[in-house]
């Protein structure tokens, strides 16, 4: 079984380089019995021995475990071989207990496409709700991905399905029927009617596309409000493919005069640090002496950057990675609407922007993702680092490829404790009976957002946003949280 995620994802190359002249290489550890057939093992203890973030609190990681005499590397093959699926050694040997999020696949090439927003899938972006007091499980559209088989079906933003090929969705086979191998499926639909989930007739049939790339531009405007011109972005992920196109946005922002911004990350579990700072710059500055974050790794590799002389700070940017000018807004106050699914790079932004403009977050609690990783195949001569650029250099009979937690990035101001997620400021849950359609002025939390920006205090638009009845409030539904498999993937919640 494959785990995917996508979080913040850290560019190591800046680091690596700047230490290259050295020569940097992981130092050797004692190597297993050739005939024992644990190469995938071997690659994943000596990657995580030399990078895992974690690495000094498990004592399976410790240098001291395996010394490199024939002892030890009997000893070694014997730990190796104490689980025959790789997943379940890195999962069950490897992890610190508190580690939420290092996860692998078995698959280097589909693990670093869906990084790049390619995968396979219909483009149905949902969460996934359990009704309380029961097993059974229901879903609920976030959005629909531009140019999807789902986009081309009568399925929409807000609509509710609590079954799979007439089959009801409960705790024990959610997984299989909506994230198996089957390639198409049909959900069956149902309606909100007074606080209570009732199935309909309604069926709608989707099937996955290999090879989807989903633009996480989802929707960007400008919106004229009470005198202030507001420019509007619905941001599903950072990546840095729509790098240039995201700079566009904000150049037509700029003409536009805009003077405020609302950046939607509900839906948004991160991706690249480095799109992270170039839309933090975006908004509020390109002064690259002023720092965005600073990077902590463990102790080695902490080690070998300071021995080197390595500046740990990220500053803020004035080009984009193509060489394109940054088009700033150069803000004071940004507007960012969260929910639980809203993680990692997102989280980053909203933390590195705090020490220099007002940011007025809306909406739900974060994830309380303040860690980075970075994706590590079996490339030895490469210090397990995967690249691109040496695909024919990795292993040809080890396509497995990890991606654990390397360290904990901090703002200008030192702070990264937000593990429990960052709070809101006003605190607001999506209503699951009112969701409302994406860059409509009376979608519940922009409408929020814009009362706050024009002042607005009218009767209508308070009972627009702060509905009588908040579904996923309510004891009835609880989003689905505490299931470490729904948690590692990136559209259920």
């Amino acid at each position: 079984m494959k785990k995917f995620t996508m979080g913040v994802i850290l560019s190591l190359a800046l680091f690596v380089s700047c230490v290259a002249d050295d020569d940097f290489i992981i130092p050797d550890t004692v190597d297993p019995d050739p005939a024992a057939g644990v190469h995938v093992q071997d690659f994943m203890w000596k990657a995580m021995n030399f990078w895992y973030f974690w690495q000094t609190d498990v004592e399976n990681l410790s240098d001291s475990k395996f010394p490199n005499t024939d002892e030890g590397s009997e000893a070694y093959t014997t730990f190796l071989s104490s689980e025959n699926n790789p997943g379940q050694f890195f999962d069950n040997q490897l992890l610190f207990n508190q580690d939420r999020f290092s996860f692998y696949s078995d698959d280097y090439v589909t693990l670093t496409q869906s990084l790049s927003g390619i995968s396979k899938s219909n483009g149905l972006q949902f969460g996934l709700v359990r009704i309380q007091d029961s097993n059974d499980i229901f879903g609920y559209v976030q959005y629909v991905v531009e140019g999807s088989d789902a986009s081309k079906k009568d399925i929409k933003r807000g609509d509710i399905f609590t079954g799979v090929d007439g089959t009801t969705m409960t705790d024990s086979n959610y997984v299989s029927l909506l994230f198996g191998e089957n390639d198409s499926y049909t959900l069956n639909m149902a309606d909100i009617v007074d606080g209570e989930i009732v199935p309909n007739d309604k069926e709608v049939a989707l099937v996955k596309e290999v090879g989807l790339q989903e633009n996480p531009i989802l929707l960007d405007e400008i919106i004229e409000i009470g005198g202030a011109k507001v420019g509007y972005l619905v941001y599903t992920g950072f990546t840095n493919e729509f790098d240039e196109q995201l700079n566009t946005v904000f150049n037509r922002f700029n003409s536009g005069g805009v003077t405020d911004v609302v950046l939607d990350l509900r839906y948004n579990p991160g991706g690249s640090v480095n799109t992270a700072i170039l839309l933090s710059s975006m908004l509020y500055s390109t002064d690259t002496k002023e720092v965005f974050l600073k990077a902590r790794y463990n102790d080695k590799y902490q080690t070998v950057l300071e021995d080197n002389g390595t500046d740990l700070k990220r500053y803020f940017a004035d080009k984009t990675g193509k060489g394109t000018e940054i088009n700033s807004l150069n803000l004071s106050k940004v507007y960012i609407l969260t929910t639980s699914g809203t993680a990692s790079a997102s989280e980053l932004v909203i933390n590195g922007l705090e020490p220099y403009i007002d940011v007025v977050q809306i909406g739900e609690t974060s994830r309380g993702k303040n860690e980075f990783s970075t994706t590590m195949v079996d490339d030895r001569e490469n210090n397990y680092l995967y690249s691109p650029d040496r695909v024919n250099k990795i292993k040809s009979n080890n396509k497995w490829a990890i991606q654990p937690l390397l360290g904990r990035n901090e703002n200008a101001d030192g702070f990264s404790d937000y593990t429990s997620g960052l709070v809101p400021d006003i605190p607001l849950d999506e209503d699951l009976s009112n969701l409302g359609v994406l860059g409509d002025v009376n979608e519940p939390l922009l409408a929020r957002a814009l009362n706050e920006i024009t002042g607005s205090t009218s009767k209508r638009k308070f009972e627009v946003v702060m509905p009588a009845k908040t579904m996923t409030s309510s004891k009835m539904f609880t989003p689905i949280k505490d299931n470490m498999f729904v948690d590692d993937l990136p559209v259920v919640w």
